[in-house]
């Protein structure tokens, strides 16, 4: 085993053009593998859901799992156990990557399936590569790995997304203004963004409205919602209804 596995690393570095991947295969991977002076045993193959690559010969030959130059000595080793080759010299090398792939869903421009081309691939990487976040989409994403879920940053550089992960970017959390403002409507909460700057975003209080006369809606807990007067330094939240009142004269 140890003269095959010391052939297969020579024979891996003498020939050009097969890239050695030190990530692990797996399943829908597609490898080329050549068997050094064995032109009929050359083969390009997609790893199964089993794990396995038809080698002539030999059959089925698992690889998942494994790098590149693993496979290739779990392959000659299959050889020399079949009594077909001695001391075969082979090489693998990775030629699709469909096992290492990332989806993102939701508010994204092109939502689908990714491959991680690198071994470190994060967030920024793949949403730009998606074409960036929609319009009203979050900055904060949802990581699904493995069935748990974990909120991160869409400018983290310091997450490392593997394969198997789904992003989702969910719509952003909005406040709502209304009334005697400028600019009416949905824009988005800022943490700790009280009553004062949320009239700032809209525009300001238009010359017939009261920052005396502030109505806040506010969903609770039980579903209902819940109105009650509002001062400027009141902290603002996802789905707050702000509504500006006309002056009393």
């Amino acid at each position: 085993m140890i003269r095959i596995l010391t052939v297969v690393l020579l024979t891996a570095l003498a020939l050009p053009g097969l890239a050695q991947s030190p990530d692990k295969l797996g399943p829908g991977d597609t490898v080329h593998v050549t068997v050094f002076q064995q032109p009929d045993l050359t083969v390009d193959a997609r790893i199964g859901d089993a794990g396995a690559i038809s080698m002539p010969l030999v059959g089925p030959v698992k690889i998942a799992g494994q790098t590149t130059t693993q496979a290739a000595g779990t392959i000659a080793q299959a050889l020399t156990d079949g009594q077909f080759l001695k001391a075969p010299q082979v090489a693998v090398a990775l030629t699709t990557v469909r096992s290492r792939q990332v989806s993102v869903l939701g508010l994204i421009v092109h939502p689908g399936r990714y491959p991680l081309e690198e071994a470190h691939m994060k967030i920024p990487d793949l949403i730009a590569a998606a074409g960036g976040i929609a319009m009203g989409g979050s900055e904060d994403v949802t990581v699904i790995r493995d069935g748990k879920s974990q909120t991160v940053s869409a400018l983290a550089k310091d997450f490392d997304l593997k394969g198997g992960d789904t992003v989702y970017i969910e719509r952003a959390p909005v406040f709502y203004i209304y009334g005697e403002v400028i600019h009416a409507g949905a824009y988005p909460v800022k943490a700790g963004m009280t009553v004062m700057q949320a009239i700032s975003i809209g525009g300001g209080i238009t010359p017939r409205g009261s920052e005396r006369r502030i109505k806040l809606r506010r969903l609770q807990a039980d579903g209902k919602t819940r109105e009650y007067d509002a001062s400027l330094v009141d902290v603002v939240k996802a789905d707050d209804v702000i509504f500006v009142k006309e002056a009393l004269f």
